[in-house]
């Protein structure tokens, strides 16, 4: 069982990018999922989180009004909309899936390693850069 990202890249500034992450072995019916990111020399910062127990879709204060979580329950796949992306969004961007966290184990910094969620993406490159 594992959590599969897709759709990283390189986009120029104001551009859009979206990243999947689909649940293969596993439902993502009783966990919440979330997405960080880590750029290098930098901490990693908590970008989004959605939660499946009350639907609740939270941002960290960097991307809100940007970003966009959503979840297709028929492909077990959460997905992250980035729009008028800048250049410091730059960053390896991970999701990852929790039961007993919750959003709080995302934002608004990540509390565990990759590894130590439940499950976890292999993360997926996004580069804004002209």
């Amino acid at each position: 069982s594992q959590l599969v990202e897709s759709g990283g890249g390189l986009v120029q500034p104001g551009g859009s990018l979206r990243l999947s992450c689909a649940a293969s072995g596993f439902t993502l019916d009783d966990y919440a999922v979330g997405w960080f990111r880590q750029a290098p020399g930098k901490e990693r910062e908590g970008v989004s989180c959605l939660s499946t127990s009350d639907g609740r879709s939270l941002y960290g204060d960097s991307v809100k009004g940007r970003f966009t979580i959503s979840r297709d329950s028929a492909e077990d796949t959460v997905y992250l909309q980035m729009n008028s992306l800048i250049p410091e969004d730059t960053a390896v961007y991970y999701c990852a899936a929790d039961e007993i966290l919750g959003c709080d184990g995302f934002l608004p910094v990540p509390k565990l390693a990759p590894d130590e969620f439940d499950y976890w993406g292999q993360g997926a490159q996004v580069t804004v850069s002209s």
